[in-house]
């Protein structure tokens, strides 16, 4: 498999977010982003020469999972903090900056988890906002700081981190215990925003016409005068990536949309109606749901649920290519929150997506993935600014193998259909309740249980529905949504009347941690 993935260009100025294996490492990333300056996540294993030719106006290192202290615990090469760029560590990475410029960290007898006060005593520069005095923010560590580098002043204090922020401007080093990027500390974003503009001196020009004006320019200089075909799914991501390859390429792009048959009710039509027919796109409509089931059919974990439509897609689009001149290219939706839930170097694989860990190894194309670095909330920002209709736009997240992971179990013809109505339903009903901008998502599984109810007078044995509905702002985390009691009626009552081999809805209220969005 080739990659070649034409995205966004580098701006003039950037921040480098260092990753040690959060989870969160892009969330960093992406609160440095809505400061309107770029960032990049690099691994921690670079050298000092390879930080440099990057060309930071500003360095983030990241929180992790380790102590400063095991054996074979992250590091970075000494000579990054030579090179003149301020550095902001956040939890391990203050501990590291700690640890490597003359100061110390050692354990606590307790750690600090959730919510925390913090003691700002010297407020400095990052929490000149703040001010002196008691904030609320949220620590994740066992290990404290006990004390700040060489040169560094002690700007805040908590119960367990005695060294919970330092500054020391001359060096260019500054370090918080607590995670800014994290909404549950409400001074974290101009803490960021203090960091990248004040310090490391960007101006903030890193907007979503400037994202679009980049991605054009890099995917011309990628594509060059080849042909290109984009795998159009049904949701935002694939529509997005469709129509910035289209601003650059143009007539060179053919869009092949294929109808799994794992689509929600009624998106089929309205993919074909947004680009063969409103935005002029060449589109190559495939019908492939008998293929799909079939190669479903016996499948019941969802691993090898999405590798075999990850395989089945890319054979349908090679087949499509035959027809298509000098189709060199695929275009793909993939975001990042896709390709850190599949694994990197210093992030464990929750689940693979279709589109990262799905794709076979044998391929024929060269992947453009123009989105590949970008969140949920940026990609909309982006359809908006290319001119795409809002009910693409604003359509809610769905995954590239469709209805076949909201299926618990096999997936069948009749379980399909059975979870598409119970799905419509639901989305009906939280629109009519008006929260259709307020919830990241709500949907249907269906679970391979049996339960034993009562209608009409007579036993039943079927299966239950499972409700999801959650709150977001990026995928990475999601609370599960506080649905109104009168809506959750309301849509229980409909899909035990209207859905055949339904006797039993139940709500799920896991939050993302522990759980993901989708079942499978």
């Amino acid at each position: 498999m080739t990659s070649a993935r034409g995205g966004t260009a580098r701006a003039d100025h950037r921040i480098l977010v260092v990753d040690f294996g959060a989870q969160y490492a892009q969330l960093i990333a992406r609160r440095v982003r809505e400061a309107d300056v770029y960032s990049e996540i690099v691994p921690h294993d670079l050298d000092a020469a390879d930080f440099a030719a990057r060309e930071p106006s500003g360095i983030v290192f990241s929180g992790g999972p380790a102590s400063v202290h095991v054996e074979g615990a992250p590091r970075v090469d000494p000579g990054v903090y030579e090179l003149g760029v301020p550095i902001l560590g956040i939890c391990y990475g203050a501990q590291l900056i700690a640890l490597q410029r003359g100061g110390g960290v050692g354990p606590n007898e307790r750690g600090e988890y959730g919510r925390t006060e913090l003691r700002v005593t010297e407020p400095g520069l990052l929490l000149a906002d703040a001010g002196i005095g008691d904030q609320q923010v949220w620590m994740s560590h066992f290990d404290a700081i006990t004390e700040p580098p060489t040169g560094a002043i002690v700007t805040a204090s908590s119960p367990d981190a005695p060294v919970a922020a330092f500054e020391a401007p001359d060096r260019g080093l500054y370090g918080v215990q607590f995670h800014p990027e994290v909404h549950h500390t409400p001074c974290g974003q101009a803490l960021i925003s203090r960091f990248v503009h004040e310090v490391c001196a960007c101006p903030g020009d890193w907007t979503m016409a400037s994202v679009v004006e980049s991605s054009v320019n890099a995917i011309r200089d990628r594509v060059g005068s080849d042909r290109a075909i984009c795998g159009l799914s049904g949701g935002v991501d694939s529509a997005v990536a469709a129509a910035l390859v289209h601003r650059a390429i143009g007539p060179q792009l053919t869009c092949v949309f294929v109808d799994t048959g794992l689509m929600r009710a009624g998106e089929a039509d309205q993919v074909v109606e947004a680009f063969q027919r409103s935005q002029g796109i060449e589109l190559i409509h495939v019908r492939a749901a008998e293929r799909f089931l079939g190669l479903l059919a016996g499948l019941t974990d969802p691993e090898e649920k999405r590798k075999a439509i990850g395989e089945a897609f890319i054979r349908i689009f090679e087949e499509t290519a035959g027809g298509i001149t000098d189709a060199r290219f695929l275009v793909q939706g993939t975001l990042y929150p896709d390709v850190i839930e599949s694994g990197t170097r210093d992030a464990a694989r929750i689940k693979s997506h279709h589109n990262v860990g799905g794709l076979p190894e044998d391929m024929d194309f060269d992947l453009v993935e123009p989105l590949r670095n970008l969140f949920k909330d940026e990609v909309r920002a982006v359809g908006l600014e290319l001119g795409l209709p809002a009910e693409i736009v604003w359509r809610q997240p769905f995954p590239g193998p469709g209805l076949a992971v909201r299926i618990v179990g096999e997936v069948t013809a009749e379980a399909v259909a059975t979870v598409r109505a119970a799905d419509l339903i639901v989305r009906q009903e939280v629109e009519r309740a008006d929260l259709g901008r307020e919830v990241w998502q709500a949907f249907a599984v269906l679970a391979d249980i049996r339960s034993v109810g009562v209608m009409g007078d007579e036993r039943t044995y079927a299966r239950p529905v499972i409700v999801r509905a959650v709150t977001s702002e990026d995928a990475m985390t999601a609370d599960w949504a506080r649905l109104p009691h009168d809506l959750l009626e309301a849509i229980s009552g409909r899909i035990i009347g209207e859905v055949p081999g339904v006797n039993r809805v139940v709500y799920d209220v896991t939050s993302k941690p522990p759980g993901t969005i989708e079942w499978e």
